[in-house]
This record gives C-alpha cells, sequence and structure tokens, in this order.
C-alpha cells in the first residue's frame, strides 16, 4: 500500500478529495432532508387559518409568453383548486402565439359559471416592454400590483397543480410562520434522456445546495423557485417587490435571496404529485433551457464560468475516469466517491421518478450540462445578450445591474 501512494500520490490526493467531497454532501443530505416536511399526508390536510383565525386570500400569478401549449393545462388547474379564497392573475406578455387569445376565451368561460367565481380570474395583456426590465419580471411586477390577496403565488405557466395542492401549502406555511416559502414540484419525465438530464441536476442540487437550512435565519443559505414561490403581500412589498428585481435573469431564485438577505422567515417542502412540471423535453431540452439561465448562473463572467464548467468535470466524471484508469490501491478513492454517488442515486429514488441505474449515465449527463453552459456562455456574449422567447436583453445592461445590485459573495 505504501508502495502504491509513493507511485501513485497525486491519485491518491485526487481519489481522497473527491471521495471526501461527494461522502459529506452525501451524509449531510441523508442527516438533513428528512427535515424538510412532506405535505401531502393527513397533516396538512385541513383549512388554513392565519394568526387571526381568517382563511387568507391568496393572489396566484400566472407570467405567460408563448405557452399556448401549455397554458390552458394550467391555468385550468388552478381555476379547480379547492382554496376557499383565492384569485388567479393571467399575465400575456407580448406573446407571438395563440396564448392571449386562450386566456380571453378562458376567461369569458369562466365567467359563466355565476357571480361567486366571476372575479376568480384576471387576465392582462402586455403589449409593450418598458425599458430597464426583463419581460417576465415586469409581467410579475404588473400582476403584483392588482394582487389583492394576504400571499401572493408566482407560479409557471406549465406547472399543472393537484386541487389541495394551493391549500396545503398554506397551511404549512401559516403553520410555520413563514414569510416565503417554496414547494418542489414533481418533475415529470418521458424519455430516458430526460431522466439522464434531470437525474443529473438533481445529484447537482443534492451537491452544491442545502435546501433544509433556508429556515436557519442564521445561515446563509436561501431558496427560490420558479414553480412555487409563496410570499406574503407585506413581505413582497417590503423588500421592494420585482421592480428591485427587474433585470434579475435568475428572478425566481433570487426573489428567494433577496427575502432571506432582508431577515425574514423562509420555509421549504415536499409535496409528492401536488405540482407536477415536465421541465424538459428530451435530453437536448436541458440544453435549450440552460441557454438563457446558464451563463447568468456564473455571473456573465467568462473565467468563472471556465473555472465552474472544469469544476463540475472534475467531481462528476473524475470518479468514473478514476476508477476506470487509475490501478492499485490508489484507487481506492475514486471508488469510494463513485459509491456516494449511486448512494445519491438511490436517494433521489425514494423522492422522485429517477431510476437508480441512470447513475450509469451520470458521466455523460456531465458532459451534455457542461456543453450547456458553454453554449449558454458562448451564445450570449457573440449575441451580446440573453435571447429568450423573441427579446434581447442586452449584456452590459445586465452587467451593469448585477454590479448595481451585487449578490453575496456565497450566492
Amino acid at each position: 500500500m505504501v508502495a502504491s501512494f509513493l507511485a501513485h500520490p497525486m491519485a491518491w490526493i485526487v481519489g481522497i478529495f473527491l471521495a471526501v467531497a461527494w461522502w459529506s454532501r452525501l451524509v449531510a443530505a441523508a442527516i438533513n432532508m428528512p427535515k424538510i416536511p412532506e405535505i401531502s399526508g393527513n397533516e396538512f390536510d385541513t383549512i388554513p387559518t392565519d394568526s387571526a383565525g381568517k382563511v387568507p386570500r391568496v393572489s396566484i400569478v400566472v407570467p405567460a409568453r408563448d405557452e399556448a401549449e401549455h397554458i390552458e393545462a394550467a391555468l385550468r388547474s388552478l381555476l379547480e383548486l379547492d382554496y376557499p379564497d383565492y384569485e388567479v392573475i393571467a399575465v400575456d406578455d407580448r406573446s407571438q402565439d395563440a396564448t392571449g387569445e386562450i386566456l380571453d376565451r378562458m376567461l369569458e368561460s369562466w365567467r359563466t359559471r355565476g357571480e361567486e367565481l366571476h372575479h376568480r380570474l384576471k387576465v392582462v395583456h402586455i403589449r409593450e416592454l418598458p425599458s430597464g426590465w426583463l419581460g417576465k419580471t415586469h409581467a410579475m411586477w404588473t400582476a403584483g400590483k392588482r394582487a389583492e390577496g394576504d400571499w401572493i403565488l408566482f407560479t409557471d405557466a406549465d406547472v399543472v397543480y393537484r386541487a389541495d395542492a394551493l391549500r396545503r401549502a398554506v397551511v404549512y406555511a401559516e403553520h410555520a410562520q413563514a414569510d416565503h416559502m417554496v414547494l418542489f414540484p414533481t418533475m415529470v419525465m418521458k424519455s430516458a434522456g430526460e431522466q439522464m438530464m434531470i437525474a443529473f441536476f438533481q445529484s447537482q442540487f443534492t451537491f452544491a445546495r442545502r435546501p433544509w437550512k433556508a429556515a436557519d435565519t442564521k445561515s446563509l443559505e436561501a431558496i427560490g423557485v420558479g414553480a412555487f414561490n409563496l410570499i406574503r403581500r407585506e413581505v413582497y412589498e417590503k423588500i421592494g417587490s420585482y421592480e428591485r428585481m427587474r433585470l434579475e435573469v435568475l428572478d425566481d431564485m433570487r426573489l428567494g435571496e433577496v427575502v432571506k438577505e432582508n431577515g425574514f422567515r423562509q420555509r421549504v417542502a415536499f409535496g409528492k404529485d401536488l405540482l407536477r412540471l415536465r421541465w424538459v423535453t428530451g435530453a437536448a431540452g436541458m440544453v435549450r433551457n440552460l441557454a438563457k439561465n446558464g451563463f447568468a448562473i456564473l455571473k456573465f463572467n467568462p473565467w468563472f464560468a471556465a473555472m465552474a464548467i472544469a469544476g463540475v468535470m472534475f467531481v462528476n466524471a473524475g470518479p468514473f475516469v478514476g476508477a476506470a484508469v487509475v490501478g492499485g490501491w490508489a484507487r481506492i478513492g475514486f471508488i469510494a466517491a463513485l459509491a456516494a454517488i449511486v448512494c445519491v442515486y438511490v436517494g433521489m429514488s425514494w423522492v422522485s421518478e429517477v431510476r437508480p441505474w441512470y447513475v450509469v449515465l451520470h458521466p455523460i449527463g456531465t458532459i451534455l450540462f457542461c456543453y450547456a453552459l458553454a453554449r449558454s456562455a458562448v451564445l450570449t456574449l457573440a449575441r451580446g445578450g440573453v435571447e429568450w422567447r423573441g427579446s434581447l436583453y442586452s449584456l452590459a445592461e445586465l452587467r451593469e445591474f448585477m454590479r448595481e445590485h451585487p449578490r453575496p459573495i456565497w450566492l
């Protein structure tokens, strides 16, 4: 063993580093993830009340641009919620497809169902985008000004809700005295490529984030999810609303960060099948989806992007390569790291539809994910901005906004 160490000192160092990195994250997740409540159980199947004993009103904001394929199913699921007191504000953000027509048709249909339901659905059409805004943040800010609820739920136009999803979430949020709450969606995966990429993405979330720390006011960890960002209206107004985040490409994550930065209480929950979302279509869907967000995650910095991509490759492909090519006892660190990755996949299979054997495709997922990040950086730099759904947002303006509104160094 000593001879092996002397023959392969760097292999020992790299292998042990990878093993410690993966096992430390795995153990932390195994101990703490069960602390995150699962709100689909009987405990949360009741009627929510606030501190005054009344059912809080909720305003649900749904921004939509060119969402004709998804908006009707998503909106219908929201209109059929069993929550006692809520409104839905759907925003057609300059759509070039039939999104606006679908919203108008559904509005007219809903109005014929009786006076009690007459005001449940509101439709807003945005024809022009003011300068200094992203389309989505402007749409949510516009709807937020019209919201009448005690809570505002920001959600996406491709999320399908179970009838009891909102009721259970508000029960938990009020019980936990939360100011902001995130509910993780159940990912719908219809192909092997989708399973591979979602599994890889979830494994990176396990490695990089600690969602159980979001509830700890002393922790720097914060979280936000576009599918379900529920925030008290008074808190939303105190943090400056979406006007404060008008040029934030990662608007959902940033909302959670701003809530935490300002000292408000944050909570996160699981809810199996309460929300269903098909986030990617095929393996290439992840590459397309990251075209907008990938370089933003990397702070629009090419050097940081290069280092981050190299780091992702090293941490994720390293155990597989080392276990295959390193000889002797020096291989043991790589095998230990590989075992931790296998355990991560097994753990994910307990709470999602990911199958454990997809771990064998982890290296392919790594390559595609890194390609997606690199592609996002190259396209953004070549275009001079972030292009999304037919709009180009200036890279210079986005960088200037980021300089004026810096994130804490840990984010």
